[in-house]
């Protein structure tokens, strides 16, 4: 079927609809009266398109109330449109956006979350929307990728599949990254690796690409120690930045993973805004190495008080910057790795290695800050960590989220329960996908 694309929508694809004269909407990808046909005809999902371009799609998915189609051929292209610089595109499924733009994949970015915080009841004008962005390509310090059965390729998932893609580079990850993708099978085969004994690899390296950390995923447990020793001797004769590296085991029935085996030193030093961070082999650390400054910064800058609570603290990003400005830091983690590297990151504050509600449960009587700063993972607060957040009654509340539409329902809930946006920013730490980054500042009403 032909279909006129009407906007882009969150998850990386565009979006048209059946039973519209496509071809009538408009002579021009480019026609402001692309999406005049907005809420007619069952909605079709179609991956690598951009808003305004008749399309050529087969359905792969019918359901009742949408569809889900395979991009055919584009007949009218959007001037936006570009060939994408990676050949694995779009094989693999780790990037949906490198078909647009730079300038294009903003511009949707600032719409989706500007319609997701909308029809939350969360208006923001577009003028009050500030963008943060930075270089487009080799910014990942960190990749994870599968490891193939008998030859040890390394692989990324192809798109909406298990299958695997190798790839011997990766445009996206700095360049010691891709140096370690190409040389992790030659390791491999120099020390005799046996097929199977891993199941992915991740690798990080700090700012200056000085240092190399390398993690690894089994099931096999006794017979993979020495196998893992061997394989980063063998990786470090190739790569000498390599600093070490930890093997974790899959716990049986439990869908969890535990610490296996060490080699090295399995930790690094990154440096943000000149001040060092240690973050160890399966930390969580912010993976753009251009706009991590720029996002403490917008975050801490000229803030200052008696008390600060750093909620989801990881290895203490924000938390290590607000200590200067701060008479008491708390930061509050659950992570067991990451709240030892927050407890050397952090060395005058409290640490709290708790999940968020329950340390929220417990201050009910306690002083309450003046900054509140939350970093959830995508599911985002939820309605018992609003609740209590808006009983304690900070006046101000920042709020760092990696998925809109969690961000919306909470603060909805926020705004409900007499706080105001003040301050909002778009920071596009993951260009060439539709993942985004959001930063709003909210104050007591």
């Amino acid at each position: 079927m032909k279909l006129r694309i009407e906007k882009a929508v969150y998850g990386g694809a565009g979006l048209g609809r059946m039973g519209v004269d496509a071809e009538a909407e408009g002579a021009g990808a480019d026609s402001e009266r692309a999406g005049s046909n907005a809420g007619t005809g069952k909605t079709v999902f179609v991956p690598y398109t951009l808003p305004g371009e008749l399309v050529e799609c087969a359905i792969t998915e019918d359901r009742r109330s949408f569809a889900q189609a395979r991009l055919a051929s584009v007949l009218e292209a959007a001037t936006a449109r570009v060939t994408p610089e990676c050949e694995y595109v779009p094989r693999c499924g780790g990037c949906q956006y490198q078909h647009a733009s730079y300038a294009a994949q903003i511009d949707m970015k600032r719409a989706i979350l500007r319609e997701t915080l909308g029809r939350a009841g969360v208006s923001v004008d577009e003028a009050a929307l500030e963008l943060l962005t930075g270089g487009p390509w080799n910014y990942r310090n960190r990749v994870r990728l599968h490891i193939r059965f008998g030859d040890h390729a390394l692989c990324y998932r192809e798109a909406s599949s298990h299958r695997d893609v190798p790839v011997e580079h990766c445009p996206i990850a700095m360049p010691l990254l891709q140096n370690a993708i190409r040389a992790f099978s030659d390791a491999a085969t120099a020390c005799g690796l046996e097929a199977g004994l891993f199941d992915e690899v991740e690798f990080m390296t700090n700012e200056s690409e000085t240092s190399l950390l390398l993690s690894m995923w089994t099931t096999r447990g006794a017979s993979a120690t020495s196998a893992f020793s061997d394989l980063c001797e063998a990786l470090q004769e190739l790569l000498p930045m390599l600093a070490g590296g930890l093997l974790f085991e899959a716990e049986s029935q439990k869908g969890q993973w535990r610490q296996r085996s060490a080699w090295g030193t399995p930790e690094l030093l990154y440096v943000v805004n000149a001040r060092s961070y240690r973050v160890s082999a399966g930390s969580f650390f912010q993976v753009n190495r251009f706009l991590v400054p720029a996002m403490v910064e917008w975050v801490t800058a000229g803030r200052s008080g008696a008390m600060a609570w750093d909620l989801f603290a990881g290895v203490g990003l924000f938390a290590s910057a607000l200590a200067g400005g701060f008479e008491q830091v708390v930061a509050v983690e659950q992570a067991a790795s990451s709240v030892r590297d927050l407890r050397h990151n952090l060395p005058r504050g409290r640490v709290v290695a708790s999940g968020t509600l329950e340390f929220l449960k417990q201050q009910q009587k306690a002083k309450t800050p003046e900054l509140v700063v939350v970093d959830p993972p995508r599911a985002g607060l939820g309605k018992d960590v609003t609740t209590l957040l808006s009983q304690i009654g900070p006046p101000t509340i920042i709020y760092v989220s990696c998925d809109p539409s969690t961000l919306a329902r909470d603060v909805q809930q926020l705004l409900h329960s007499g706080y105001q946006l003040r301050k909002i920013a778009m920071i596009d730490l993951f260009p060439q996908s539709y993942h985004m980054e959001t930063m709003m500042e909210l104050v007591r009403g």
